[in-house]
Formats: C-alpha cells, structure tokens, sequence
C-alpha cells in the first residue's frame, strides 16, 4: 500500500507524533482510512506505535521519514520527478499562448503588407510609374516593448500582480483555475477541528453550517445529514436525559499533545471564481491584441480571396494562406473563449453566493443565544472530554523489545519507590 501524501503532510505538521484522531482531523480523513495509512506508513518509514494503559495508540515517526520511504520506493522517487517536469512543461504551455498570439499576429500583418506591396508594385508597373507612399496603416502591436511602455507599468505598479504578460495572456483565456478545488477537503478539516474545539462531543447546529445540503421536513428534523460525518469520524450519537441527539467521537478525544483551540470561521465559505488574476492593463492589451489579430485575420482573408495571389507571391504568402483558417480558428477563439467563460463565471458565482448564504443563515442561528440551543450544547458537554497521551503514559512501545522495557519499566518503579522512602525518613 503507497503511503497517503495527506497522511504524510499532516504527520510532519503534527510534530512527527500522532494519534488516529490527530490525523483524522489534520487531513480531514476518514478514520479508517487514517488507520489503514497509519498503519502502512509506519511499517514502511520505520514508525514505532506506542500503547498506554488505557489502551489508545500513539504513532511516533522519525523525522527523515521521507527519504526513508524515497529510497524504499521508486514509484515515490519518479512522481517527484515528474512533479518537477510537470511544472516546467505547464509553464511552457502557459506562456505558449501568448507566444502562439504573437506570432499569429506577425504572420497576419507580414502577409497584409506583403500582399498589398506586391499588387500596389505590379500596378504602377503597368502604369510605367513609380509606387511611393502606401494607405495601409500596421498599428504598433509591441507598443509595451516601448520607452511608453515604462510609464504604464508605472501607473500599474501599484496593483498587485506576479504574471508576465505572457502568463497573463493564458490567465486572460482560460483563468488561474478552480478556487475550491480543495473545498472537500477544507470541509472536513473545519469540520473535524470543530469536533476537537468542543472535545469530541457536539450537537448537529454545530456541524451543519459547513455542510451543502441539509434536506428538509423530516429529513433534516431527524439529522439524517450527521450521517455522513458520523461513518467519516467514526462518531456515535447518544440521548441525554432530556431526549435530545449528542453526537460524540471518541477517536477525536485522543491527541498525542495538547492542542490549543483552533481559530475557525462560523460557516464554511466557497471562493468565489475570479475571471483572472492578471492586472486591468494586462487584460486591456490581451484583449486588444485579440481584436487585432481577429481584424487582421478577417482582412487577410478578403485578400486571400483570389487564389492567384498567394500562388504567384509564394513564400510566406504561400505558407499564410495553408494555415489561413487555423490562424481565424485561433484568433476566434481567443475572443470567444473568455466571453463564454465571463458569463459562466457570473453564473457559477450566482450559485456559490446562494450556498454560502444558506451556510450563514445556519451559523447565524448557532449564534443567536437561543436558550433552548445553548441547552442542547450544554448537555452536550457531558459527553466531551480530551485526553492527552504523553510520552510517560504509554506502557509498550514497538521502539524496542518488550523484555527491555519491562526492566526499565522496573527500575522506573524501584527509584520510584527508594525517593518515596527517602522522602518519608526524613
């Protein structure tokens, strides 16, 4: 079994000591599945497993763990490898984009000129006359690579942006990706925190503003939506006296150092989709360049309409007018794609809003004082309590043999024994 990049990460933030519960929470994990990691990563990585008294499990990690496991598998070895690659190869398709629209853009206006010279130069051939002088405008497409162009970063120098326009043009295209991609498990996390906050014990108000869909009627009247975290963390609900729903989860009440409480927001929020992380200006000359070249496009076209032209020019005349109608495809779809994705941003943002409402409202309930909540959240810490395993409570550990700690655990008890007597006589 290849260790759990998740388990991994929140064993190192942890302090490399651990319990079921401490991964459960810090990965937001199902505790089966931390189990089943704990477990696997401590076989291969050389962890110990240490067992107090009252029988809860304590995992202690070396803190080279990682290179013991990068020498034991290669499969670890390549994926970070190709982590490396990977990110080398999506920054040149992202900056290759840009390079695509300049390049078309180049092409376009070099044929336009070289069109219009041609045919302008076989006129005054005919008429015996000199050509001088011309009525096609180029517009300035590098004006950023311009002294001018000082002046606009100044004046944008003020906004925060870590893209080159090349990377900017790729943002202006297709965005900087989705900001929820995480969302599950950020759910979990914060709702595991929350369960450790209250000391494993709590009430579902407590939980339901980090969940979508609570149903209704009976469905949520009867907490049908706790099941779902009640099979993640292992949790088990209880009746108090008064006929009210506990949910408590002892693996949660575990931790292998004391934790402070952690700072949570009241609800879970979604992000909402931004169209791209590229500065006001950056997207200005995107865009223009997009026109640009989509203009330039259309108007070479109307000269290509003559196939006799591009066969008696030849050259990159030739060559343009092979490649015509992928050179429109691109420049349609560099204007295109952004339309379509603005408006379904709007659309998918209208979604997220509501969502994040209906989370509010939920939270804004638990924070009412109503005295009937506060009640049930009162009973509900009868079921709390936190218990810490240090390094003193545990009886056994797999770190040696179970002869050798038996005498230390003698001897431990004999001085023990001696400075109680030693105490006493005097």
């Amino acid at each position: 079994m290849a260790p759990n990049p998740a388990i991994m990460q929140a064993v190192e933030k942890l302090g490399y000591r651990v319990t079921i519960g401490d991964v459960a929470t810090e990965a937001g994990l199902n505790i089966g599945l931390a189990t089943q990691g704990l477990l696997a990563l401590a076989s291969d990585a050389g962890g110990n497993m240490q067992v107090a008294e009252s029988g809860d499990i304590v995992y202690e990690f070396p803190r080279n763990f990682r290179d013991v496991l990068r020498n034991k598998y290669l499969r670890l070895q390549l994926q970070e490898w190709w982590k490396k690659i990977w990110k080398v190869l999506f920054y040149l398709i992202r900056i290759s984009f840009g390079i695509l629209l300049i390049a078309s853009i180049v092409l376009i206006y070099v044929a336009i000129i070289v069109i219009i010279t041609s045919s302008k130069s076989d006129q005054e051939n005919d008429r015996g006359g000199n050509f001088s002088g011309g009525f096609f405008y180029l517009p300035d497409l590098f004006w950023y690579l311009s002294p001018n162009y000082d002046g606009y970063r100044q004046r944008n120098r003020r906004e925060k942006n870590e893209l080159n326009f090349l990377e900017a043009v790729f943002s202006f295209l297709f965005g900087d990706g989705d900001p929820n991609v995480n969302l599950e498990e950020r759910r979990w996390q914060e709702i595991g925190a929350v369960i450790r906050n209250n000391c494993g014990a709590v009430v579902a108000e407590q939980i339901s503003p980090y969940l979508d869909d609570i149903g209704s009627g009976y469905s949520q009247e009867y907490e049908d939506y706790m099941l779902p975290v009640l099979t993640r963390f292992n949790g088990q609900p209880q009746v108090s006296p008064e006929g009210e729903i506990i949910y408590y989860f002892p693996e949660l009440q575990v931790s292998a150092s004391e934790k402070h409480r952690k700072t949570l927001s009241n609800y879970l929020q979604e992000f909402s989709w931004r169209f791209s992380k590229a500065t006001s200006g950056q997207l200005m000359l995107s865009g223009g360049l997009g026109v640009v070249n989509f203009v330039g496009a259309l108007i070479l076209g109307s000269l290509l309409t003559d196939g006799t032209i591009a066969a008696q020019i030849g050259g990159l005349v030739g060559f343009v007018q092979v490649i015509y109608w992928l050179l429109l495809a691109y420049g349609t779809g560099f204007l295109a794609i952004p339309l379509i994705r603005y408006f379904w941003i709007q659309w998918r943002n209208s979604k997220i809003s509501v969502r994040n409402q209906q989370r509010q409202v939920r939270s804004n309930l638990l924070a009412s004082n109503d005295p009937n909540l506060q009640h049930k959240i009162n009973n509900a810490s009868q079921f709390a309590t936190e218990k810490v395993i240090d390094k003193e409570d545990y009886v056994y550990s797999t770190a040696s043999d179970l002869l050798t700690q038996e005498v230390e655990r003698s001897d431990e008890i004999e001085a023990e024994w001696r400075r109680n007597l030693e105490e006493g006589g005097m």
